[in-house]
């Protein structure tokens, strides 16, 4: 149950409606008219205070948008994060980004069991349990920074700690304020469990 009632459109004010119109365009390479009524009730919650939402999606247009990682990657590691979180949204957010990345359904259920389960290559195994290493330790392990390293650039390292801490930060807002997932997401949040 929402704790926080998102905020109407309508009622947004004119400078967070200009910012959310121009990220769209600019980061996202949308219009507006792509996707549903998805994410309308996390930025109705996010409306609420409009300084924090604006500088909040700027950063978080790097880990989304501006990441050097792949976009099947980024979703692996987002993926883990809402599974280790238990974020039902962030899940099913993910989810629909995760298959336009490519991964396969039996991949995306795989993420539940971790950086362990048979069929993942090395690297992504690795980028699983530094998810893992990140949420539990507040640090990648030396032997998953060795796997990471041999593969990936400093860029890509770097962007593998701020995306998990940048979505772990979305799985603790989405959950401690109650955003209830949008009707377009609900069969998504069956596939998380």
């Amino acid at each position: 149950m929402s704790r926080l009632t998102p905020l109407p459109r309508d009622e947004w004010p004119a400078d967070l409606t200009t910012f959310i119109a121009d990220f769209r365009a600019t980061v996202i390479g949308d219009t507006g008219s792509a996707g549903g009524q998805s994410g309308a009730n996390l930025l109705g919650t996010l409306a609420r205070y409009p300084a924090l939402t604006i500088a909040f999606l700027r950063f978080n247009g790097h880990a989304l948008y501006g990441t050097s990682l792949t976009a099947r990657q980024r979703e692996l590691i987002v993926l883990r994060v809402a599974s280790l979180r238990q974020a039902d949204y962030e899940w099913a957010q993910h989810v629909v980004l995760a298959e336009a990345a490519g991964l396969r359904d039996d991949e995306i259920a795989r993420v539940t069991e971790g950086p362990d389960a048979v069929g993942w290559a090395p690297l992504e195994s690795a980028l699983l349990r530094a998810a893992d290493e990140l949420i539990a330790d507040g640090s990648v392990g030396d032997q998953t920074w060795k796997t990471l390293s041999s593969e990936l650039d400093e860029h890509q390292l770097m962007d593998i700690v701020f995306t998990v801490g940048t979505y772990e930060m979305v799985a603790f807002a989405l959950r401690s304020f109650g955003v209830e997932a949008e009707d377009d997401l609900l069969p998504y949040l069956r596939r998380g469990r």
